[in-house]
């Protein structure tokens, strides 16, 4: 992708600003006059940052507090459209295995620090060895160069279709080279982003609180004088906090949105995850009845998605049996009902595979989830399969799941690009590919999809068809996010994404 030489940054990056608030979701929409904002903001969130080095940072709903204090090297816009931010203009050589990346030249850190190519190749290398979350966003990456004060090259060891996303995302987010890899950079960000930590405010596991930093390179994102985030893991707890004004947006569920509506609460709903269980260990080396295709398959013929959907999303969703979503180009409407309900049909293939006798699959308690697991549990059951939750997911889940901790999950996983919904689930580097299954057939699929140019969502259909055949997940449906806030607030849900972006929010009018 490119969007002209460095001459035109400037001009660039004002047309990107125009076009979001064109869109009523970017720089300014709705706002205060850029460079002089005047409010404040308070969202609730799920969960704490646990580390504020920008190489441990996730995805989904722990991005957004990222995005508060760290710029990153390419701005996804809420349609999805990647446009320059720290990065002003980028392109692939060739051959698809070298990305040269030019930069802005007028951007500082929090703590003084210049943001050059230095700075960039610092961040990418630290990520790279930081043993973050999503390491595996740059597993492609072979190294950076720099080629000059603001650019840089990083070059791959194949082709990586998912990369520009990812540097939207977590592996774009850039610190201060002076505090990587700090214990200071731990409990107190230091970025280049449009606020800074208030750390006398900021509260561990209650809230954070940030401040329009003076200095920002751009006044057009920085919306609100103050921004905090409010810790509330409990369902109840963000429902009453919406409701009685303590935050101005927070993700609740269909039920919970009754209470919120009630109170003239505004929906900013759509479909980002799929819902349903990791079969993750398919070669059976703990669990030697998943290895087994035919028992994988009776798995997903015990569902009925749809009255699973009905009980405990009040029908907020969409019945699926593919992992890859509609937006991604991988998605195929064959596959949507691949698996119907047919409890015959599960029991006659756990028969035949030797298993007639029954089945245990031990899975995690997952908070907030209870509901959907106890129905999964139950429609199991029927056709002699034993649903085991054992103790509930904790902190440290992403790397008990690296550590093949667990066989088997009841999950929800975003539904990206194909690209990056490979890497994340399928791949042998992918988080929710644990156990490192792959087949020659299924990876050369894979690599006809990271040489495919233009024709990669054509290509990841072949992917998808192939892991819905081979029942590598037992996915139930598309769930509807629903994320609700205050006449307050004017709120632009992102593309594929839980939580909008903090780009995504501005004061209503």
């Amino acid at each position: 992708m490119k969007f002209g030489p460095k001459a035109a940054a400037a001009a660039l990056i004002l047309s990107a600003s125009l076009a979001l608030t064109a869109c009523g979701g970017g720089a300014a929409a709705g706002g205060a006059a850029a460079g002089t904002p005047a409010t404040s903001l308070t969202l609730g969130t799920i969960q704490d940052v646990r580390s504020w080095d920008p190489a441990q940072a996730h995805v989904g709903h722990l991005l957004q507090p990222y995005q508060a204090v760290y710029d990153t090297l390419i701005l996804r816009e809420p349609d999805g459209k990647l446009s320059p931010m720290l990065a002003t203009d980028w392109k692939y050589n060739a051959t698809n295995t070298k990305l040269t990346v030019d930069l802005r030249t007028d951007v500082t850190f929090s703590d003084g620090a210049r943001f050059d190519a230095e700075a960039a190749k610092a961040n990418i290398d630290h990520f790279k060895t930081a043993n973050g979350p999503q390491m595996a966003q740059l597993s492609s990456v072979q190294d950076v160069t720099v080629v000059d004060a603001d650019t840089i090259d990083i070059n791959l060891t194949t082709p990586d279709p998912a990369l520009e996303y990812f540097l939207s995302q977590a592996a774009g987010l850039m610190g201060s080279p002076k505090a990587l890899g700090t214990e200071g950079i731990k409990t107190e960000p230091v970025g280049s982003g449009p606020y800074v930590m208030d750390k006398a405010a900021s509260v561990k596991d209650s809230q954070t609180v940030f401040t329009a930093r003076k200095d920002y390179w751009n006044k057009d994102l920085q919306k609100y004088s103050k921004l905090t985030f409010k810790i509330l893991t409990d369902l109840t707890a963000r429902t009453n906090a919406l409701v009685s004004g303590q935050v101005d947006a927070t993700l609740l569920d269909p039920k919970t949105g009754k209470q919120a509506e009630g109170a003239k609460m505004q929906l900013a709903a759509n479909e980002v995850d799929w819902q349903g269980l990791l079969l993750m260990d398919r070669d059976g080396a703990k669990n030697p009845a998943l290895k087994d295709v035919r028992v994988r398959q009776a798995i997903n013929y015990a569902f009925d998605r749809k009255t699973i959907l009905d009980q405990v999303m009040l029908g907020q969703g969409t019945p699926t049996s593919q992992p890859f979503g509609k937006a991604s180009g991988a998605w195929t409407p064959a596959l949507e009902n691949y698996y119907t309900y047919d409890p015959a049909k599960a029991k006659q293939l756990l028969k035949d595979a030797g298993y007639e006798n029954g089945v245990t699959l031990e899975v995690p308690s997952v908070p907030g989830f209870e509901t959907q697991i106890s129905v999964v549990q139950q429609q199991l059951a029927d056709v002699g399969i034993t649903l085991k939750v054992g103790a509930a997911l904790t902190n440290t889940f992403t790397s008990d799941v690296a550590s093949q901790k667990f066989t088997t999950m009841y999950f929800s996983l975003f539904q990206g690009e194909p690209t990056v919904a490979i890497n994340q689930i399928v791949s042998t580097k992918g988080l929710y590919n644990p156990f490192k299954n792959a087949t020659p057939e299924l990876d050369a699929k894979i690599d006809a999809v990271r040489n495919g140019g233009a024709d990669v969502g054509k290509l990841a259909q072949d992917v998808n068809k192939y892991v819905v055949e081979q029942a590598w997940f037992a996915p139930l449906f598309r769930v509807n996010q629903m994320y609700y806030h205050n006449a307050k607030v004017n709120v632009t849900p992102q593309i594929q994404q839980a939580v909008p972006s903090i780009y995504n929010y501005s004061p209503a009018k």
